[in-house]
């Protein structure tokens, strides 16, 4: 199918940022959603440090990955239907007294399955600050042609914070000390997204609120009812696989040649050639369609992943890091653009934490299958979960890619919650 051209010039990034309120809630909600950057990478670099084995440190992180990707999606349900105060609050005092039990049992040598336990809550309290924002967005500029740059502003906020994150976890716990890493991640949750939860002017309205005013309104459904979501899920999950097992295998790596320093800043430079691409994608006004580049960044992505392994150079690492950064923006900030045209406004947060939950979740399976690889044959081995994962997200994508196309009913959903710009399909 022909691609659309879209016209328009797409707004700026300052123009979307005096939008008025957007600051009361960007601040607080940047701090809030370092946890998601921080959590995986300070967990393996503590029971790292106190088990000596990457592939418990790995199983450790699994639990919490598997178990915010299964929790997300409820926190999103409930914060459609109960308003995001609700659900943050006690989810944010619940992360934080698991986190600090999880450090606890980690420094006074606990049996790995108490760590295990303790992984659980950490993870399924994970606050979902940035879908929640996404939300805030869609409410705040419903109608607006801003809405389009807001999904790329959030994209690359996300990104960038793969790039403070990890630097900072990695930074504290080997220069300061190895539970420094969690311990700031617990501090940033509280006070982050305490003071995000605040922000009651800029919550959009909740589902039992939008019930009261609509009686009569349709029944709300499941996101992952929607087949285009599920396949986006399954890309998602690949991208997962990128950031766990580039984390676990740059560790081991640095670790390997004596150099544990240079994790933070192999990591930091491919975070950052993420961050850079985020920022291109959203300062372009495409004449490609969605499902389009998301195949052929995806491709990109997978080509680069698959080399990883052959690399043993310090160097060279980096370079190909980089590359893969760059390829991986893209992949992200189209998925988020399609599945807005896909789900109806009643979905809109569920929606957004059923990706971000299949990040951690490929993220988790990484982080284990990596580490055992690493512990068993070297750190070279790791970065073979990286191409298997994008592989078969891959092949998914191009078996399944019919789905990503929005029926009408859904495309007028969409415009109905601000997407009033003309919806391009290829």
């Amino acid at each position: 199918m022909a691609s659309t051209v879209i016209s328009d010039k797409r707004p700026g990034y300052g123009q979307l940022l005096r939008t008025p309120g957007a600051l009361s809630f960007l601040l607080p909600g940047f701090a809030a959603r370092q946890p998601f950057a921080m959590l995986t990478i300070g967990i393996v670099l503590l029971v790292q440090h106190t088990t000596g084995s990457f592939g418990s440190a790995g199983a450790v992180a699994a639990v919490t990955g598997v178990s915010m990707a299964l929790f997300a999606p409820q926190s999103g349900k409930l914060a459609d239907r109960f308003g995001q105060r609700a659900v943050l609050v006690p989810g944010v005092l619940v992360h934080t007294a698991s986190v600090s039990l999880l450090v606890v049992l980690a420094l006074t040598g606990a049996p790995l399955w108490a760590l295990f336990l303790a992984a659980v809550p950490a993870g399924a309290s994970v606050p979902q600050v940035g879908p929640m924002v996404r939300a805030r967005w869609a409410a705040k500029l419903d109608g607006s042609p801003l809405m389009p740059t807001a999904a790329a502003f959030e994209s690359v906020t996300d990104e960038f914070t793969f790039v403070v994150g990890p630097v900072l976890a990695t930074a504290l716990c080997t220069g300061v000390h190895p539970a420094a890493g969690l311990i700031a991640e617990a501090a940033l949750t509280l006070v982050g997204g305490l003071f995000f939860a605040a922000q009651r002017a800029t919550q959009p309205a909740h589902g039992l609120a939008a019930a009261a005013g609509h009686p009569g309104s349709e029944p709300r459904r499941s996101a992952l009812s929607v087949p285009g979501v599920r396949v986006l899920v399954v890309a998602f999950l690949g991208i997962g696989t990128v950031f766990g097992g580039m984390q676990v295998s740059l560790t081991a790596f640095t670790e390997e040649i004596g150099n544990p320093g240079a994790n933070g800043l192999l990591y930091g430079i491919f975070a950052a050639g993420n961050m850079l691409a985020g920022i291109a994608m959203g300062a372009v006004a495409w004449k490609t369609g969605p499902r389009r580049r998301l195949i052929m960044g995806y491709a990109g992505l997978t080509i680069a992943a698959s080399l990883l392994w052959t690399t043993h150079s310090v160097l060279l690492l980096a370079a190909l890091g980089l590359v893969v950064g760059l390829c991986i923006a893209p992949a992200l900030i189209t998925g988020y653009t399609i599945v807005e045209t896909l789900i109806p406004a009643s979905a809109r947060t569920e929606a957004f934490t059923w990706l971000t939950g299949a990040v951690a979740l490929g993220q988790a399976a990484a982080v284990t299958v990596a580490g055992r690889l690493a512990d068993a044959h070297g750190a070279s081995t790791g970065f073979l979960v990286p191409m298997a994962g994008t592989a078969l997200a891959l092949t998914t994508l191009l078996a399944l890619r019919s789905r990503l196309k929005p029926h009408e009913a859904s495309r007028v959903a969409a415009r109905g919650i601000g997407h009033r710009v003309p919806v391009t399909v290829d």
